[in-house]
């Protein structure tokens, strides 16, 4: 399916006058608007390919019909999200569950739609069918050298994969870890597991970098190999300069000051990217931004300040993607609200008055560095990234477009009312 420009702009004039009253007072208010603007239209959010279809829990997966079931219809997918808020041009495969059968014909597919391809994810945490070897007790980390070299080998063919289609990264998430106490030999299952890292740094080309991905806990409850940030930082420090921590806002224990991660990470040199979501309890994968927004944006804070002090590409530098999954929601739908609330997030975090807060903290008052932030973090800025999505040939409101024109409906009857795209 595709929406026409036409449609777009059809819907948007019906809602421009209201738009620009609201845009132009908010902009009557604030310094630098085209500056901002060109910002917010630079920055892209990947959309993973598992994403697309309805999450499942551990109790039972409810598909809403319509979902994509092939890599194809996914950069469809991707292609409509793209098409109505203008900030999912890129898009992250998940392999095995998306292995290109022509490489050429996808790319070229990719590229209709606007599309380039963001990092290649491996997938060490399931057994595959024909696999030879189970990752039932880890795999980068295993006992048995055998198991690990499979792991590798799979590692490195994500890679091969990735420079067929013009990727340039590759995220390694391990659910390695112990379940009970005395399972493992924890400084043996660190060494083995940098021992295979090793192996797969070796392997990247130049130009890629190689994300590693931590969680505190899950599948494995009692140790994780890669359980926090200081040991993701451990492990890529000892691998070289193309080797980063990935922070995914949902693989943390409660109440950690993720912000506070992330100025350090930067500090560093070291935080290569992001996976957003939210969680109430744990590694709940909700949609960004629908629990704790302001989180979200102390977490933006952090980033644009500790990018701009390095001098960094926002868009570019480092990399940005969703890994959410939600039961209950329309998958493009839950993605068009996620993309919305990392857009205001980072729209908010550009207003802040750097100057004056960094006064507050050499003053120590920390009265007006709250009332700072918090008095950004207040400010409706929704019409300001609607103004970049306008600009950007996209919808003023990517959901009531998509409602407006019955894309679901029209996915269903295009694909069936049963059917499961591959994923969690």
């Amino acid at each position: 399916m595709t929406i026409e420009k036409y449609q777009i702009e059809q819907i948007n004039g019906d809602a421009l006058s209201k738009h620009e009253k609201r845009f132009g007072f908010l902009a009557s208010e604030l310094q630098d608007v085209e500056t901002i603007i060109q910002k917010l239209i630079d920055f892209q959010v990947a959309i993973p390919s598992w994403a697309l279809g309805t999450g499942g829990t551990r109790f039972g997966r409810f598909s809403g019909g319509g979902e994509p079931g092939s890599l194809e219809e996914k950069i469809e997918d991707i292609g409509l999200l793209h098409q109505l808020n203008r900030s999912s041009g890129t898009i992250s495969l998940h392999i095995p569950w998306d292995i290109p059968r022509n490489y050429q014909e996808i790319k070229t597919l990719a590229a209709q739609q606007g599309l380039r391809f963001d990092a290649m994810n491996s997938n060490t945490f399931q057994d595959q069918k024909e696999q030879a070897l189970s990752y039932k007790f880890g795999s980068l980390q295993h006992v048995d050298k055998k198991v690990r070299k499979q792991a590798i080998a799979h590692n490195i063919e994500v890679i091969r994969h990735g420079v067929e289609l013009g990727s340039e990264s590759l995220t390694v998430w391990l659910s390695d870890g112990s379940s009970f106490p005395g399972q493992l030999n924890f400084r043996r299952a660190f060494e083995n597991t940098l021992e295979s890292l090793q192996e797969i740094y070796a392997a990247l080309p130049a130009n890629w970098k190689l994300f590693l991905e931590y969680k505190a806990f899950e599948p494995n409850f009692y140790s994780t190999t890669v359980g926090d940030w200081g040991q993701s930082l451990l492990y890529v420090s000892k691998l070289g300069p193309q080797a980063y921590t990935l922070v995914d806002l949902g693989h943390h224990l409660p109440n950690a000051n993720i912000e506070q991660i992330v100025a350090l990470l930067l500090m560093e040199g070291k935080l290569g990217g992001f996976h957003f979501n939210d969680s109430k309890y744990g590694d709940d994968d909700l949609t960004t931004g629908s629990i704790k927004p302001y989180q979200l944006f102390l977490i933006f804070n952090e980033l644009v300040e500790g990018m701009d002090a390095r001098d960094m590409n926002h868009n570019t530098d480092l990399g940005w993607m969703i890994d959410a999954s939600h039961n209950v929601k329309d998958p493009l739908e839950d993605l068009l609200q996620s993309v919305e609330a990392i857009m205001i997030a980072y729209a908010q975090a550009l207003l802040v008055d750097r100057q004056a807060l960094q006064k507050a903290q050499l003053e120590n008052d920390t009265v007006v560095a709250q009332e700072l932030l918090q008095a950004v973090f207040r400010t409706d800025v929704r019409p300001l990234v609607a103004e970049a999505r306008r600009r950007a040939g996209g919808a003023l409101e990517p959901l009531k477009v998509y409602r407006d024109l019955q894309v679901r409906n029209e996915l269903i009857r295009k694909r069936g009312a049963v059917t499961v795209a591959t994923g969690l």
